[in-house]
């Protein structure tokens, strides 16, 4: 021990000043000018505002100012309100039944210790207002102000006292993002409050008042988070055992490569919490691209007892006393609603279709210049370019194709898609996916409905229905096998061949049973029955690429799923098979009957809607 250290342990202990340690308090709750916002918002809310303007300069640096008409403060009060650990919001002191979202008790008195703070009150019943200022830990006397009926706080010149914290502070763009993103999660878990931020001096967001109910609800989600959302929002209602959970979840076919439009609420505190991420996850599991994130906002609503938001400065995060009900409640409500959602897809395909046809008119493209009478050369059937179909000589089998997983009931060969030979049934034209009248180059089913035009990816949903069917006799018991008449061998290398040979527990259950077979090969002796006559080697290529980049147990607990999409992305029908309208029509009616078959095993849409109105438009008859 050195000289220096002993004189370091030898000095005296002492109680530090109080400006210091409020200085030292800000630095826990302000992190930056978003983190001001927040407090003051929230203290504006727990008073009862209807209406919340904030307005910002600088990016929050120079002027910060929530102006509200909640029920205010009277003299003694307002003196108060810069003290440390002085609240109004815990009346018996009890930690653990906090019902509003502000409880710390020192977020202004630690404001105030780094900016310069000014706090202009005024109750309704009363006929003046008053108003304090605290000067980076100064505090001055209270005085006369005018104001109407309730709260206006000023916070300038932020971090003025403790300039280091400055250097740790993003552009004056990214703090206004910030200070956005918090007054937007707040006002989504206040429908009823009027919300308007100003940034610099321009009006960064204006959000009226909407009324009680889902329907106000939804509009204010989606004067936030898009009109798609808006479009194909799911509702979520349900309660159970005191904890009710309400919101809206957007379809699978929705989503984005982050998580940013996932917001999470708990007694209307916006909140990032990890177990009911890990719901959300669980619940739309397959149905989403891997690093894919559905758009949905939730709100969890539960006695305050049951759950402990004092866990984190900031009161990002929460602690339930029974989480695994809460994580329950949240991913089965959601696995519900998905699964009532049937078919449906995202209106956001069609709205693109059409915007990229406008598009193309609009540019005077080939296609566009060849008259409303054009269609390509490979579409099929009268009036999708000729009155004959074209001949069949060389013509690959559809569905019935004897190395494909088979359609149910269709076992005649196929022709060709000439489904429009014939008027559509009055009675298909009404189902969801209406009638098939054509396809085009091979892939696409060309459906009709009374009201829109459907365009289907028929390799896309076949995929998703076999892989509906893999998981369904998965659930039953287990895949039925077909025994290989002489075992497949598939040559890899070592550590893949390895990989597949450790889970050989996991692909039996699956129905397809594989031994090692030397020290880069597998030998394959069964394969799930439903594949039919598939190819064997890439069926297994593709899973061994699986196997080596997930781990072990990944692989033998999570990615079971992953497993069953492989499989059935090789037992489906290949676009350019061509298909009879029967096959056309029966692959219509199994996707109306199977959960999910709105997107594929990859996450994308299986067709898109679009509407008669749309294209009447399109062609100027609207």
């Amino acid at each position: 021990m050195t000289a220096a250290d002993l004189g370091e342990a030898s000095l005296p202990i002492r109680q530090l000043r109080p400006e210091t340690i409020n200085r030292i308090a800000a630095g826990e709750v302000i992190e930056r000018p978003a983190s001001v916002v927040k407090e003051l918002v929230e203290n504006a809310l727990d008073a009862g505002a209807t209406d919340i303007e904030v307005v910002t300069a600088a990016g929050g640096l120079s002027l910060i100012r929530v102006t509200d008409n909640g029920g205010g403060m009277m003299t003694a009060d307002l003196a108060l309100a810069v003290e440390r650990h002085a609240t109004s919001k815990l009346a018996d002191e009890d930690l653990f039944n906090i019902a509003t979202l502000g409880f710390r008790g020192e977020a202004l008195p630690s404001i105030g210790s780094v900016a310069h703070l000014s706090i202009a009150s005024r109750p309704r019943e009363a006929a003046a207002a008053h108003e304090i200022v605290v000067e980076r830990g100064a505090k001055q006397g209270v005085r006369p102000a005018a104001l109407n009926p309730g709260t206006r706080v000023e916070v300038r010149e932020l971090f003025s006292a403790t300039p280091a914290r400055l250097k740790f502070l993003k552009s004056e763009r990214a703090e206004n993002m910030a200070i956005s993103e918090v007054v937007k999660r707040l006002a989504m878990a206040h429908p009823t409050v009027a919300f308007m931020l100003t940034t610099g001096e321009r009006a960064g967001l204006k959000l009226p008042a909407q009324p009680l109910g889902a329907d106000g609800h939804l509009v204010r989600l989606g004067r936030i988070m898009g009109r798609e959302f808006l479009d194909d929002a799911l509702t979520i209602e349900i309660e159970r055992e005191g904890v009710r959970l309400t919101g809206f979840a957007g379809l699978p076919t929705l989503h984005r490569p982050d998580p940013g439009q996932q917001f999470l609420f708990v007694n209307g505190r916006p909140v990032k919490d990890r177990l009911l991420i890990g719901a959300v996850r669980a619940a739309y599991g397959d149905l989403v691209p891997k690093a894919r994130y559905p758009l949905l906002a939730l709100f969890v609503a539960l006695p305050p007892r049951e759950v402990d938001v004092n866990v984190h400065p900031s009161k990002a995060e929460v602690r339930f006393r029974d989480a695994g009900a809460v994580r329950r409640l949240v991913a089965g409500a959601l696995r519900a609603a998905l699964d009532a959602a049937g078919h449906k897809a995202s209106t956001a395909g069609g709205l693109q279709a059409m915007s990229a046809l406008v598009r193309s008119a609009g540019g005077g493209s080939a296609a566009a210049g060849r008259g409303p009478g054009y269609a390509s050369s490979h579409a099929y059937g009268p009036g999708y370019g000729g009155s004959q179909p074209p001949p069949r000589s060389g013509a690959p089998r559809g569905f019935a194709e004897d190395w494909q997983a088979p359609l149910e009931g269709l076992d005649a060969l196929s022709a060709d898609g000439w489904a429009a030979a014939e008027p559509a049934a009055a009675e298909l034209l009404d189902r969801p996916l209406g009638a098939a009248r054509a396809q085009l180059h091979e892939t696409y089913i060309v459906a009709q409905t009374r009201y829109s035009v459907v365009i289907v990816d028929q390799h896309a949903a076949h995929e998703r229905l076999v892989y509906e069917r893999i998981k369904a006799t998965l659930a039953d018991g287990g895949v039925a096998r077909q025994v290989l008449l002489i075992p497949e061998i598939v040559e890899l290398d070592g550590d893949e061949a390895a990989a597949l040979a450790a889970a050989a527990g996991a692909f039996a259950a699956l129905g397809l049973v594989l031994e090692a077979f030397g020290p880069g090969a597998v030998l394959v002796r069964e394969v799930p029955a439903l594949l039919g006559d598939t190819d064997v080697k890439g069926l297994v290529r593709d899973l061994a690429r699986e196997a080596v980049s997930e781990s072990q147990g990944s692989l033998l607990k999570e990615r079971l799923e992953a497993v069953c999409s492989t499989m059935a992305c090789h037992g489906s029908v290949r676009a350019g098979r061509r298909l009879t309208a029967a096959e056309m029509n029966a692959l219509l009616r199994e996707m109306e009957a199977t959960p999910h078959s709105g997107q594929c095993n990859h996450g994308r849409p299986t067709y898109v809607e679009l509407r008669l109105a749309d294209i009447e438009r399109l062609f100027g008859r609207r």
